[in-house]
């Protein structure tokens, strides 16, 4: 019988069989349903939980062979412990509604496998099972809690022990102790002052498992800690211990598992009967499980139930077995060649191992085309690549990962050095590299299902792959990218990382790239793993690819986010990808002499700020430096942090500099400058590549909160543009000879959007009109006519137009303007009282962001606040901004994702040869010959000014040059 997971070993201790297997079926169910996708049988019923828990049972059946076994339920009302803690377990969330109707149906399935199920009204399934544990240990029976709860971890003892059936490991008393810290008998006194956020079993406050342990093991326990909680030398954990020791009594009661209730069948009825196979298929053929049935049907032939060759008898007008259910999990690969290599044994902490993963590597052409016939027949790819660098631009394609079905992946190494080699060295008596198939090959073959469109490929964020493939002719289409697909679903409510999504939605921890390429002076780069290590590692991660696939993708249609990722996300995978291989040209001659420039500028200030200090010292030391404006010099607002080093963050020197402290402004100077040098003119000269002699920045486009890029590897989006030496540096990017830079921004857009979405009639008018909307503004809130209008009142007005946007307060608004923040407050109360459109809008805003924890963009999109409901009034505070905020930036960032994805096919159908190179806030950046300049820039501009129909006209400006500053 195959194990349900890649290549692992069962226990010895738990394949000799014997003693009593006490099933816990309750905590089972819901491991099972998180770890498969939403799967359904023929009728359209959800069957992914039950699936999951029949492997488990057909496996603790067949290879750990109990002869005692019980299936335990949790009791359907609420037990005795809610009756003295109503809130116990009162929060939980209901079920899904996919996994309801799957109680009923794992009941049934107990009974196909002629297994005891039971349930005790009152009671959860844990205290059924502790007594059960009590009573066979008592009478001399050894005792498997199969389970992973860590509650029933008090229970393991001489004779107890617990088998984790997804991890396919046995949990004795040292397992308990590498999990809290303390044996098994202490296990509930650690729980009692730890607590359980999920089950609402408070502990006490500020103590985690950790602490507890040390407590507990240093006192002895509970009683004795909490009567000797006035010695503890900490003082806020002995006042909590005191103020708590009633709570964490509570809690222990809570936790305490009840191991003498009356069981519903003696222990002599808990034994496995007679199995009747023909009552078990007729159950998995119902749910639609054709790979389940082919194991019963093989373990039928191997003790002669049925002949070699001859299907189970069916019932009378029973149909042949439907066919598998679309996405459900391959549990054996029945009927499949085995793969030419697995993956070796290696311990999962993952409930994504309730379906077996058959891994295998592909080192000829016949077995890579028996995988794209694979996909053919699939109609869908994972594809994952793998490379010796992290920059597409100039990485080695090392190997491809492709996935068909989940659990059934293979890696295909293309690039991998011989064992034992380092880069670089020759060695006559070296091993030879390990056989793969030349990359132009697999290429060839891999050519005709990446490029065809009736094969859905599946990549996490596939930019990167769409390079690698590109730099070898490969135009892959069409692609779902589950990184973008789990970003429109989620925003920035959490990280979209493959291995933060596994463990989020599959229960899975996956192969660190850490562990197979190393750390600090033994890390290696992937063309140097060995392959059985690169194929666990590859074959991977294009199983979870798909895997997360089938569970996000539906979730676009429940949660009407189909458009956004339709129309907005999906389409600039191949556009975010062809502008970083493109790349900008960066004249290095001109970044060296600002660098050099910087550097005699830097001495000058340093030598500046020495000369007003009492002593020298180290300006780059933040701890000098405090220790410099407020021991030496006595300057006021010197406070220390938990180092007892003073702050000298820029906060603190802008207050300093604004009293007039001529030190604390150098300081802030040569910090700007500092930082210029080390991030743009010393490290640009660096990232230019050698083979493209390009910068190529990285766009990452699922980290912002509000659906704009952001700009890495090197952040060219924080170049600062109001300053001198900002504005060199954007000289320096510089466009091929022949040919010109094209810089089109947006307009206003921001504002043009708060006009809209709160539909204010005065700005929108002004919009409409074309009138100077600072002008009109001050116009309408200073009551100063147009053509009487000063640029110092035009100044204020401006200032408060984008203040408000970031809800800028009094003080603010005094200290940009210079006036006291009574006078600043008032302008910015008759700003409201003549917009009054834009604070109910406001107020609507935030009390949305309350109700839902999200906001959302004109187009849809939601951006999430979890901030928003904090007691913490500032944090709650900063919330509220950002709440106001995120709609307006959210909808920029979709205008321009709608016209990003729009240009590339009107370049094309003009015939023009220009190149999108990089998105800069509201501005798209262009490298084109110079003859189509002039014809390119109106048509951008048209393609942008239509990107969205609204109530206020988009405007985009455009400038041609031969650099970047300029051309801005």
């Amino acid at each position: 019988m195959t194990d349900t997971t890649a290549a692992a070993e069962k226990p010895e201790s738990a394949a000799n069989g014997g003693g009593l297997y006490l099933v816990d079926g309750s905590g089972f169910i819901f491991r099972a349903f998180h770890a498969l996708p939403v799967l359904t049988r023929p009728d359209g019923t959800p069957v992914n939980a039950v699936l999951g828990y029949s492997n488990m049972l057909l496996r603790l059946l067949a290879d750990l062979k109990a002869e005692a076994v019980a299936v335990v339920f949790d009791s359907k009302r609420k037990t005795f412990r809610s009756d003295f803690y109503p809130e116990y377990k009162a929060h939980r969330p209901e079920p899904p509604e996919e996994l309801k109707p799957q109680f009923a149906l794992i009941r049934e399935a107990t009974d196909a496998f002629c297994l005891p199920s039971m349930e005790l009204e009152g009671f959860e399934a844990d205290d059924l099972i502790a007594t059960y544990a009590r009573l066979a240990n008592e009478a001399g029976r050894e005792v498997t809690i199969v389970s992973s709860d860590k509650d029933l971890m008090q229970l393991v003892r001489p004779g107890v022990r617990m088998l984790d059936p997804l991890k396919n490991k046995m949990i004795g008393p040292d397992e308990v102790f590498e999990k809290f810290g303390v044996p098994p008998e202490k296990v509930i006194d650690v729980q009692a002052l730890a607590g359980d956020s999920v089950d609402n079993v408070p502990g006490v406050p500020g103590i985690g498992v950790k602490t507890a342990a040390q407590l507990i093991t240093e006192y002895g326990d509970l009683d004795s800690l909490l009567a000797r909680a006035g010695e503890i030398k900490q003082p806020a954990r002995r006042q909590k211990l005191i103020d708590f020791a009633e709570q964490a009594r509570v809690s222990r009661r809570l936790v305490t598992l009840d191991d003498q209730v009356p069981v519903p069948k003696p222990l002599e009825e808990l034994r496995v009967r007679e199995p009747d196979h023909q009552k078990l298929i007729d159950f998995l053929r119902a749910q639609g499980f054709r790979t389940i049935v082919s194991r019963v049907e093989a373990e039928m032939r191997k003790d002669g139930t049925i002949a070699d060759g001859a299907p189970a008898n069916r019932t009378p007008g029973q149909r042949p077995a439907p066919q598998r259910p679309a996405g459900e999990p391959v549990a054996a690969l029945a009927g499949a060649a085995a793969p030419a290599a697995e993956a070796p044994a290696r311990p999962r902490d993952s409930s994504m191992d309730a379906v077996e993963a058959r891994y295998e590597l592909v080192q000829d052409v016949e077995a890579l085309r028996a995988w794209v016939r694979r996909a053919r027949e699939t109609g869908l790819l994972a594809v994952d690549t793998e490379t010796n660098s992290l920059t597409p631009a100039t990485a080695t394609l090392v190997g491809i990962s492709l996935a068909t079905e989940p659990g059934l992946a293979c890696y295909v190494p293309l690039e991998h050095k011989a064992p034992g080699t380092v880069s670089g060295e020759l060695s006559f008596d070296a091993p030879a590299a390990p056989a793969q198939i030349p990359v132009a090959e697999a290429i060839a073959v891999l050519r005709e299902v990446l490029e065809d469109p009736a094969v859905l490929k599946i990549g996490h964020n596939f930019k990167f792959d769409h390079q690698l493939f590109a730099r070898h002719g490969v135009r892959v289409t069409p692609v779902d990218d589950t990184i973008l697909i789990s970003y429109v679903l989620e925003g920035g409510s959490h990280g979209h990382g493959m291995d933060e999504l596994a463990e989020l939605h599959l229960g899975h921890k996956t192969i660190s790239y850490s562990e197979v390429c190393g750390t600090g002076k033994n890390k290696i780069t992937f063309d140097h793993v060995p392959l059985d290590k690169a194929l666990a590692y590859a074959a991977e991660d294009a199983d979870v690819t798909l895997r997360l696939w089938k569970i996000l993708k539906p979730q676009l249609v429940t949660n009407r986010m189909v458009t956004i990722y339709e129309t907005l996300e999906r389409p600039l995978v191949p556009v975010i990808a062809d502008m970083e291989s493109n790349g900008v040209r960066v004249d290095r001659a001109a970044l060296a002499r600002l660098s050099q420039d910087l550097s005699v500028r830097l001495q000058e200030i340093e030598q500046e700020v020495v000369a007003l200090a009492p002593r020298p010292f180290n300006l780059g030391s933040p701890k000098q430096l405090g220790e410099i404006l407020f021991d030496d010099l006595s300057l006021p607002g010197g406070k220390k942090g938990k180092t007892g080093a003073y702050s000298t963050d820029s906060s603190v020197l802008e207050e300093l500099a604004e009293k007039g402290h001529t030190i604390a402004q150098k300081v802030l100077d040569w910090r700007q400058l500092a930082k210029l040098k080390s991030t743009y003119t010393d490290a640009l000269q660096a990232q230019i590549q050698e083979r493209t002699g390009r910068v190529h920045t990285a766009f990452a486009m699922a980290v912002t909160n509000t659906g704009r890029l952001s700009s890495t590897d090197p952040n060219l989006q924080n170049i600062p543009v109001r300053t001198e030496e900002g504005r060199k540096i954007r000289r320096a990017f510089v466009a091929e000879p022949g040919n010109k830079l094209l810089s089109v921004d947006y307009s206003q857009i921001e504002l043009r959007l708060v006009a809209e979405m709160a539909n204010i009639a005065a700005l929108k008018q002004a919009f409409l009109e074309g009138i100077d909307i600072h002008a009109a503004t001050a116009s309408q809130v200073f009551g100063v006519p147009l053509d009487q209008m000063t640029s110092e009142i035009r100044r204020k007005a401006k200032a408060i137009n984008f203040g408000i946007i970031y809800g800028i307060s009094g003080f603010g608004l005094g200290k940009q303007l210079g006036i006291m923040p009574g006078e600043a407050n008032t302008f910015i109360k008759a700003y409201f009282e003549r917009f009054h459109e834009l604070k109910d809008w406001m107020e609507e805003t935030k009390s949305f962001a309350r109700q839902h924890g999200y906001v959302e963009t004109l187009f849809g999109r939601r951006c999430y606040m979890p901030g928003i409901q904090d007691k913490n009034a500032a944090r709650r505070s900063f919330a509220e901004r950002q709440a106001i905020n995120a709609p307006i930036q959210g909808t920029a960032a979709d205008i321009m994702k709608r016209a990003m994805a729009r240009i590339p096919a009107a370049l094309a159908e003009a015939g023009s040869k220009a190149r999108m190179l990089l998105q800069v806030h509201d501005e798209l950046l262009f490298e084109l010959p110079e003859d189509e300049a002039e014809s390119t820039a109106k048509l951008v501009q048209r393609v942008m000014e239509g990107a969205a129909t609204l109530g206020v006209p988009l405007v985009a400006e455009a400038g041609i040059a031969d650099n970047w500053q300029e051309a801005h």
